[in-house]
């Protein structure tokens, strides 16, 4: 439930948007964007602009220049990503399943519109395609347009958009992969996506379309220490029925204002050491990664010991009709 508001307590109704300074009287107003995170917390940081707003059929999308963090994405008043801090959750999100593949070829993507996701994985030289299959063909067009980070990734031959619902794109197609990613929003109450953290979406649709080895790994929402117990394990505990393997891990992302989860599940072991997954990276990454390199996921993957506990005690399993959501009823408020 994202807002955005004016230092003396006016609200921005959409004009001067799209760059615009906003003035009052001949003065420049401070303008904030906030974000309501539980029903008594609220997360707020300066803008310089109002880049773009607008909606599609599925969702409200806003990208605002901020003070701390750079240009960042709004979905449906939920912060996606940060300019300044989003190679964190996109490298910790992409990189671990494929370097515990030993030769990932093809990918596929559910979600990840904005298009970081992909941008990750083709840095990646064994890749031939990367298929991101997203719903909203809005936000990967206003994606292309406004994220200027993501152009060569969008260009990438090897990268096929299908603008699709992820479930039924996959239980279409021919093809099976090597890793498939959960790039989706948030499972939200009204959002779009939160059938797609569900078992029998893992066990029905996602599985028999990985190949012998092959890995799933998905965002799983808030986890830390107070905040895991939303959807984080919820959605360990249902991967737990479904795959051999699972491992969850966790990043703190400022923009986030927590800790994010990721839980990568398998059939296959999943236990390079640090040194194995460095050794990868120098062989198959291009460049630098910013944030992950093997301590550091080492070091993700050892969870504290209250989320461990939760973890190791979660009962409650991910199904059409018993979904757990994530606080925010899936709307940005601009008024």
């Amino acid at each position: 439930m994202g807002d955005i508001a004016f230092s003396n307590g006016i609200t921005a109704n959409g004009n001067g948007a799209n760059g615009k300074n906003h003035s009052l009287n001949g003065y420049r107003k401070s303008c904030w964007y906030e974000e309501e995170i539980e029903e008594n917390l609220r997360w707020c940081f300066a803008l310089k602009s109002i880049l773009h707003t607008g909606a599609s059929q599925y969702q409200d999308i806003a990208l605002l220049d901020t003070k701390p963090f750079g240009k960042a994405l709004v979905i449906d008043g939920k912060l996606q990503s940060a300019e300044i801090d989003e190679f964190i959750y996109h490298e910790c999100l992409v990189h671990p399943a494929l370097l515990h593949y030993p030769n990932p070829k093809n990918v596929f993507i559910m979600g990840g519109g904005e298009g970081s996701t992909a941008r990750e994985l083709l840095r990646h030289k064994t890749i031939d395609k990367v298929v991101m299959c997203d719903i909203d063909e809005e936000v990967v067009e206003f994606c292309k347009s406004h994220l200027h980070v993501n152009k060569e990734a969008f260009r990438d031959p090897r990268l096929e958009i299908i603008i699709n619902d992820a479930r039924a794109e996959l239980e279409a197609s021919k093809e099976s992969y090597d890793v498939i990613i959960g790039d989706l929003a948030d499972p939200i109450e009204g959002g779009p996506c939160y059938k797609l953290y569900t078992k029998s979406f893992y066990e029905f649709t996602v599985k028999p379309k990985m190949k012998q080895g092959g890995i799933f790994v998905t965002q799983a929402g808030p986890a830390g220490i107070f905040s895991h117990t939303e959807v984080f394990s919820c959605i360990y505990n249902t991967l737990r029925q479904v795959f051999k393997y699972v491992v969850p891990y966790s990043a703190h992302i400022p923009s986030y204002a927590d800790i994010w989860g990721w839980v990568m599940a398998s059939d296959s072991p999943i236990n390079l050491s640090a040194e194995d997954l460095d050794l990868k990276m120098k062989q198959r990454i291009k460049g630098e990664n910013r944030y992950l390199d093997g301590k550091t996921f080492s070091s993700a993957s050892t969870l504290s010991k209250t989320v461990r506990n939760s973890l190791d005690s979660e009962t409650h399993v991910y199904t059409e009709g018993s979904e757990r959501f994530i606080y925010g009823h899936g709307k940005h408020n601009q008024a």
